[in-house]
Formats: structure tokens, C-alpha cells, sequence
């Protein structure tokens, strides 16, 4: 059973925290590229809903273990004309068929998973052929001062933050799993701890 943490506080401060200002603009910069049959790993709250074109995207599945997340990502802002549906799942076991999506998006999702080279092979199987995977992800820094501070503060930040890694790679983990990034950026967040700060965005295929 969730602890009374897990259920009314957690909630609270992970929305407080993935709404901020710098991380919406971020967002903002990967979803809206999303066509097709997508599928959101970690969907959370559904704070992406409100950022899908839906004039290019024939459904929205989102996947997350957390029931208190799931509800509230049921009733999170969208275009009326997106259709989206919630489920019950973890990313490393995804409950679809091979070759089902059109596209994949994972924004801020890796650092929480508990196995991200599983989740990652299960987003390439669930991928048609040509299929694009579009990421947004915080992680390890390149600077090794800050790399330093994010090991030093990642088993209490992994308490508190609900499972959250600091120091998990990201994009040489996407390649590593198979992918073949097309396009990858990266950058501090602006107002946001440079432990905590560190973000790399891109697209992917399987």
C-alpha cells in the first residue's frame, strides 16, 4: 500500500515541481511534434495533454503504476478533440502489442523508472517501423563538480522525490538501447538547481 506520503504529499510537490515555468517551456519544445498513435511513458498528471497538436494526433495512451497520478491525469486540461485513455501500467512492461505506435513520448519519465534500459527496449518493440521516439529528460551532468553534488544528494533526493535518479545518462542511454538519435540538445534549466538541472531532448528511432 501507498504511504500517506506517496498519496497526498508527493502528488503535491511533483506537480508543483514538473509545472515549474522552465520545465513547461521544455515540454513545450517535444510534444507538439507527436503524430499518430502515440504513447506517453509516465504520463503523471498529464500536464503534456494540454500540449498535443490535435490536429495531427489520432489518440493519446498514457501508462503510469501510480493510481493517485492516473486520476488526476484523467481529468487534466486537453483539446476536447484529443482523444486520450489512462491505463495501468509500467514502462518496462508495457501491456501492447508489438509495432502498435506511431510514436513514443517519454519527458521526464527515465529518471523514475525502475529498470530504464527495459523501459527503453519496450518503447522500441511497441514502435512501428519508422516510428519516432521524442524525448525530455533531466540526468546526469556533463560538468564532474555538479556530477559530484547530484551523487552526493541522490539518496535522500530519491526519497523524497519519489523515486527519482539525478545521475542517470539520458541521451547515451537512449542510443544505447538501440535507438538512433536524430536530433539531441541540451542545457541547464534556467531557475532551476544545476543538480537538478541538467535536461537533454530529442528524437529518436527504433
Amino acid at each position: 500500500m501507498a504511504s500517506l506520503y506517496d498519496r497526498f504529499i508527493l502528488p503535491r510537490l511533483l506537480k508543483c515541481a514538473c509545472s515549474a515555468p522552465p520545465m513547461m517551456k521544455q515540454r513545450a519544445k517535444i510534444v507538439p511534434q507527436a503524430e499518430g498513435r502515440v504513447l506517453e511513458l509516465g504520463i503523471g498528471m498529464g500536464l503534456n495533454l494540454a500540449l498535443y497538436d490535435a490536429g495531427k494526433v489520432e489518440s493519446v495512451t498514457g501508462v503510469d503504476p501510480a493510481p493517485e497520478l492516473r486520476a488526476i491525469a484523467q481529468a487534466a486540461p486537453r483539446d476536447p478533440r484529443l482523444s486520450v485513455a489512462v491505463e495501468d501500467g509500467t514502462a518496462e512492461a508495457l501491456p501492447f502489442e508489438n509495432a502498435s505506435f506511431d510514436c513514443v513520448v517519454c519527458t521526464f519519465t527515465l529518471c523514475s523508472v525502475h529498470a530504464p534500459a527495459a523501459a527503453l527496449a519496450e518503447a522500441r518493440r511497441v514502435l512501428k517501423p519508422g516510428g519516432r521516439f521524442l524525448y525530455c529528460e533531466h540526468g546526469l551532468a556533463p560538468d564532474a563538480d555538479v556530477a559530484k553534488w547530484q551523487r552526493r544528494i541522490e539518496p535522500v533526493w530519491k526519497r523524497l522525490a519519489g523515486g527519482c535518479h539525478l545521475t542517470r545518462p539520458v541521451t547515451t542511454a537512449i542510443e544505447a538501447a538501440g535507438f538512433k538519435v536524430r536530433r539531441h540538445d541540451s542545457m541547464y534549466l534556467p531557475g532551476t538547481p544545476r543538480f537538478a538541472g541538467w535536461n537533454e531532448w530529442g528524437e529518436a528511432a527504433p
